[in-house]
C-alpha cells in the first residue's frame, strides 16, 4: 500500500510505502534472529522499516520484500536504529549487495508509482 511520495536531499528519491518483508539479522556472517516487518519508505538505495524489535548498528541484514507481484532480497547494513511508539523500531538500512534484476524491480516499483515522472523532479 503506498501513502504518499516525500521530497528530501538524498541520492536516491524515497517513496512512501508501506510492504511486509521478512528480515534476517547477522553478526559476523552467523544468522542471530529472524522476523517480520513493514518498508515505511523505499529507495534504489535503501528502505526505511518498521519492527517490533531493536536491530544494532552493528549487524547487516538480509531482507524479502514482495513489491507488487515481485520478491526482492537484498542485503544491507544498518545504518540508524531508533525506538518509537513504546514497541516499535524505525531502521534506516542501506543496501550493499542488491542484484541488477532486484535493483531494476525496485525502480519500477517506484517509477510505477510516480506515475513515471522523473523522481528528481517530484
Amino acid at each position: 500500500m503506498v501513502k504518499e511520495m516525500i521530497k528530501n536531499q538524498r541520492k536516491h528519491f524515497r517513496l512512501d510505502s508501506l510492504n511486509l518483508l521478512h528480515i534476517a539479522i547477522y553478526e559476523n556472517d552467523i544468522l542471530i534472529k529472524q522476523g517480520i516487518g513493514r518498508t515505511l519508505n523505499v529507495s534504489e538505495s535503501g528502505i526505511m522499516l518498521e519492527t517490533h524489535f531493536p536491530i544494532d548498528q552493528k549487524n547487516n541484514v538480509m531482507v524479502s520484500i514482495g513489491l507488487e507481484e515481485d520478491l526482492v532480497e537484498i542485503k544491507g547494513k544498518v545504518i540508524h536504529a531508533t525506538q518509537h511508539n513504546n514497541d516499535k523500531y524505525k531502521i534506516g538500512i542501506k543496501f550493499n549487495k542488491i542484484t541488477k534484476s532486484d535493483l531494476e524491480i525496485v525502480k519500477r516499483y517506484i517509477t510505477n508509482f510516480t506515475g513515471g515522472k522523473d523522481r528528481k523532479e517530484i
